[in-house]
């Protein structure tokens, strides 16, 4: 591969006939994390086998090969190392990418917006044909790098605020208007970040210890995690763990469901906290089911509005700007957001 130039530009001599549909792929890289994924899986793996059809996907497909397995251990994990976009585990767990038929001109996958499953299709015959493959990797590495870099942000630390100050901010952060999905994370980290003060502070946590947040993507159940938020005891046992909800109002089903992930287990509290208000005609079945939980478990489960929360956990704090370089810090290292979640949280902070 030529080494390429520093500036925004790609620098390549392939044919506008194969560039237009590399563009829309870097294009969509972000929403369409699995396409970008398969793409390059294929070229990479075109390259090292070129007598191998990348067009048949599977093992169960005839002459075929295991994209999965080989995106799995190579090409996602590279990725996520050099911060392009990624999937948690592999781009063919995508629904529309994933459907045992080669990746032909006749593809049924429901790849969405059409202009990207032509692109997508476009390109894996242009690999399939093995013509220029070192030329075509260099093009998308450059245009992600590019985009990459483009999104860069340096992020603010205010210090010393009060914390109806820092209250209204993170309100403000939760409840903008965003194009792309992973808002709902952001309550997530806000609760992460106070905790991780807390675990110095209150006498509660000594000798506990509060597990690394997941992936957003994380399957509760293929995890083994019951919460959003996970301490454990000095044995590893569940201590206390918290589920988030952003939007949506907690009513008596929610605390059933949050029962069924920890009824196995010996935790000793269990938050279910949301950034939507209780509605109060739902607030007498909570108790009760709360009660019953009590009675037949032990574990205290306390249904609150997540803002009310975090106001109490910032009073416990002796000071909030160490929660405010924990929150910015998960903000620029979670995967789950995107550039337009990091950039709006420096403009919250520049209208003060």
């Amino acid at each position: 591969m030529k080494l390429v130039g520093s500036d925004n530009t790609i620098k390549s001599d392939l044919p506008k006939t194969i560039t237009k549909h590399l563009d829309v792929i870097i294009s969509k890289s972000e929403s369409s994390k699995g396409v970008l994924t398969v793409v390059l899986t294929s070229l990479i793996y075109k390259t090292l086998k070129p007598t191998q059809d990348i067009r048949n996907h599977q093992t169960s497909i005839d002459n075929g090969y295991s994209g999965r397995t080989f995106d799995t251990k190579y090409v996602t994990p590279f990725l996520k190392s050099i911060k392009f976009p990624s999937m948690a585990e592999s781009g063919w767990l995508t629904r529309s990418l994933e459907q045992k038929v080669p990746y032909d001109k006749n593809y049924s996958g429901a790849i969405r917006p059409d202009t990207l499953k032509t692109s997508f299709l476009e390109t894996i015959d242009f690999i399939q044909k093995g013509q220029d493959l070192d030329k075509c990797l260099s093009y998308l590495m450059q245009g992600l790098i590019i985009k990459r870099n483009s999104q860069e942000i340096d992020l603010a630390k205010p210090l010393n605020l009060p914390i109806a100050t820092i209250i209204e901010l993170l309100t403000k952060h939760f409840n903008a208007k965003y194009t792309a999905d992973g808002v709902s994370r952001l309550p997530v980290l806000a609760l992460f970040a106070a905790y991780e003060c807390l675990m110095k502070e209150a006498k509660r946590f000594e000798g506990k210890t509060l597990l690394e947040i997941e992936s957003h993507t994380s399957a509760d159940t293929r995890s083994g995690r019951i919460g959003d938020i996970d301490i454990v005891d000095e044995r590893g046992k569940e201590f206390e763990a918290v589920e988030v909800k952003h939007g949506i109002q907690i009513n008596a089903q929610l605390v059933k469901d949050a029962f069924e992930k920890f009824k196995t287990t010996q935790v000793n509290r269990y938050y279910l906290l949301s950034t939507a208000d209780i509605e109060s005609s739902e607030s007498e079945k909570i108790d009760k089911e709360i009660e019953r939980i009590k009675n037949i478990h032990g574990c205290h489960v306390i249904a609150n509005g997540l803002i009310n929360s975090l106001k109490y956990y910032l009073r416990l704090l002796s000071e909030t700007s160490e929660f405010i370089s924990n929150y910015v810090d998960l903000i620029e290292s979670d995967t789950a957001l995107k550039y337009e979640h990091k950039k709006k949280w420096n403009e919250i902070i520049s209208a003060m």
